[in-house]
C-alpha cells in the first residue's frame, strides 16, 4: 500500500464524521460496534456475512440482527428462519436474538412509524436502542439487503443519525439498477437525503472488478476450505435445503451446492462478506468520497453542487478479503 493511500483511507472516513478513536488499552484496540440488518435466505452470501462477523469477536461487538423481506427468500420470517440457522451453527443462540424488521417498503410503512405496531417495529426499536447507548463509540449500522429498517428508524427518530454511520452494500453506481436498491428505493433516498448520517456505499456493480461482485469464490474452492470450519453446534440444525449441520464451513458447502454458478470460472460473489470486510479493515477497498447523487426514475442524477457528501466504496481487495475470511474460519474468535 501506498503512503498515500495509507493516509487516504483514515481520512476519508474521519471526513464522515464517522471514525471513533479507540479508547486506550494495554491489550487489544477497541471492537466496533455493529449491528447487521441482513435479508438472510435471499441467496448466499448474508449467511456468509453472519459467520463472518459473529467468528470476529475481536474485531468486533455485535449490537444485533435484524431482518427485512426481499423479494427473494420469502416473508420476514423465512429470512430470520435463515439467520437463525447461522447464530445456532455459531452457538451463539443464547447471545443473540434475530429480530424481525420490515416486509413492506419504506413509503409503505413510514406514515405509521407513530404506532407501536407498526411493520418491522422491533427492529427499528432495536436500531434506536442501540444508537442511544451512552458512553460507548459510534454504532456502525451494517445493511446488505434493502435500507427500508435503516430509514424507518431514522425517520422514528431522527436524533441518531449522528450516533451511526451507515455502511450499505448496494448500487450499481453510476450505473441504473442492483438488486437491494430496487428493492425500496424510497429508503435509498430517504437517507441519501438525511444530511446528518454518515453514509457510505459498498457499492456491488456486476459484471465489473471495481465492485462486490468481484470477491467471488468457486464451489470448488468452498469444497477444500470449509469442511467442518467454524465451531460446533450443540446440536444438528437443518439446512434450507434439507440435511442436517452441525458446523457452518458444512452448511456453507452445502449452500454452494445449490446454488447457481456464474462466470468464468463459475463462481460467486460473496457480496455481503466484503462489506463486513471493510469494516473490520478499510485498507480492503478504495473510498472516494462525491456529492450525494439522487434516484430519479431508476437512473442516477449527479448533484454536484450538493452539500451533503456520501462515500463510494470501490475496487475491492479481493484475495485479502478472502484470505481473512478462511483465517477467521480457521481461528474464530466468537463474538460477544
Amino acid at each position: 500500500m501506498s503512503r498515500f493511500r495509507a493516509t487516504l483511507i483514515p481520512c476519508l472516513v474521519a471526513m464522515s464524521a464517522s471514525c471513533v478513536a479507540p479508547r486506550p488499552s494495554a491489550s487489544a484496540p477497541e471492537r466496533t460496534r455493529v449491528l447487521l440488518d441482513t435479508d438472510a435466505n435471499n441467496e448466499l452470501d448474508d449467511q456468509h456475512a453472519i459467520a463472518y462477523l459473529l467468528f470476529s469477536g475481536n474485531a468486533f461487538a455485535v449490537e444485533g440482527i435484524t431482518v427485512n423481506r426481499t423479494r427473494g427468500g420469502g416473508d420476514v420470517e423465512q429470512q430470520a428462519a435463515e439467520a437463525e440457522r447461522v447464530v445456532k451453527l455459531a452457538g451463539l443462540e443464547d447471545r443473540f436474538r434475530v429480530i424481525r424488521g420490515a416486509n413492506g417498503s419504506f413509503e409503505e410503512i413510514a406514515p405509521h412509524v407513530g404506532r407501536p405496531d407498526f411493520d418491522g417495529a422491533a427492529a427499528v426499536e432495536l436500531i434506536v436502542r442501540r444508537a442511544h447507548e451512552p458512553g460507548v463509540p459510534r454504532l456502525v449500522l451494517l445493511p446488505v439487503g434493502k435500507l427500508t429498517n435503516i430509514a424507518l428508524a431514522l425517520k422514528k427518530d431522527p436524533s441518531i443519525a449522528p450516533m451511526v454511520r451507515v455502511v450499505w452494500l448496494g448500487s450499481n453506481y453510476p450505473e441504473p439498477g442492483e438488486y437491494n436498491q430496487e428493492n425500496d428505493e424510497g429508503a435509498l433516498t430517504y437517507v441519501l437525503d438525511s444530511s446528518d448520517v454518515a453514509f457510505e456505499i459498498a457499492l456491488v456493480r456486476y459484471g465489473t472488478p471495481s465492485g462486490t461482485a468481484a470477491v467471488r469464490v468457486t464451489r470448488e474452492e468452498i469444497r477444500a476450505r470449509m469442511p467442518g470450519k467454524g465451531p460446533r453446534a450443540r446440536e444438528p440444525v437443518a439446512g434450507r435445503n434439507g440435511g442436517q449441520f452441525t458446523t457452518f464451513g458444512d452448511y456453507s458447502i452445502d449452500l454452494f451446492e445449490h446454488i447457481t454458478l456464474d462466470g468464468d470460472p463459475p463462481s460467486r460473489a460473496l457480496f455481503d462478506m466484503a462489506a463486513v470486510a471493510i469494516v473490520k479493515n478499510p485498507a480492503w477497498a478504495h473510498p472516494r468520497r462525491i456529492p450525494a447523487p439522487r434516484l430519479v426514475d431508476g437512473k442516477w442524477v449527479d448533484r454536484p453542487d450538493n452539500p451533503r457528501t456520501v462515500i463510494l466504496w470501490e475496487h475491492f481487495d479481493r484475495d485479502a478479503i478472502v484470505r481473512d475470511f478462511y483465517a477467521t474460519m480457521d481461528r474464530p474468535v466468537l463474538a460477544r
